[in-house]
Formats: structure tokens, C-alpha cells, sequence
């Protein structure tokens, strides 16, 4: 008897590792497409009482740092495209931003990011 007929339990073992493999192979093909290549990847982290936020999109990143202190505010913006930095910016506020002018501050420049990207 030919223990890989097409009802033996290694027969299935080796369909379902098959399968398995091809599904993964598929899916890790359609992660390296052009289509999500060229979405924009935002990553937004805490920092004290302030964020920052860092978009990218192939060579190209964009980012925000806004440092909260009990006595000011610092917003620093950077803009590269691969290694060369087009915009390298940055405002003090005289006053500490509160939390929620903190998170609109970054909302805003996502969406502005967003919107110049799309008009390309």
C-alpha cells in the first residue's frame, strides 16, 4: 500500500503544507505591490507631553516633533526626500500647547501631507 494515496493522513499533511505555503507566498507578494508602496505609512508616538509623527512614502518622510514643556512649546518640521532635506523647520510657542491643540497640530499636518501627496 502507498502510504500518499490521495486518503492517507500524510497525503493530507503534505496538501495542507502545500497549501499553506502558496497562500503565505501569495500574500507576501501582494504586500510588496506598487499599490501599497505608494500609500503614505504614518507612525504617530507619545513623547513626554508632546507627539511626533513621521509619514513616509518610499524615499520620501515627512516629520513632526512637538516638545510640550511646562514653559513653552517646540515644534520642529522636516521634510526629506531620500537623503536631502527640503524643509528643516522649526517655532517656539511662548506657552505649553495643551493636549488636545497638541493632537489637532499633528491631525492637521497628516492631513496637509496627505492632501499635497494626492495632488501630485
Amino acid at each position: 500500500m502507498n502510504r500518499y494515496t490521495p486518503h492517507s493522513p500524510v497525503f493530507c499533511l503534505l496538501l495542507m503544507v502545500t497549501s499553506v505555503g502558496w497562500d503565505l507566498s501569495l500574500a507576501s507578494a501582494g504586500w510588496l505591490s506598487d499599490d501599497t508602496a505608494d500609500e503614505l505609512q504614518v507612525a504617530v508616538a507619545k513623547k513626554g507631553a508632546g507627539k511626533q509623527v513621521v509619514i513616509s512614502q518610499r524615499a520620501k518622510e515627512w516629520f513632526m516633533l512637538i516638545d510640550v514643556t511646562p514653559e513653552n512649546t517646540v515644534i520642529l518640521k522636516q521634510e526629506k526626500d531620500h537623503d536631502r532635506y527640503v524643509v528643516d523647520e522649526s517655532e517656539t510657542h511662548d506657552r505649553p500647547m495643551t493636549p488636545d491643540e497638541v493632537d489637532a497640530a499633528i491631525t492637521d499636518y497628516v492631513n496637509s501631507v496627505k492632501a499635497r501627496v494626492q495632488k501630485k
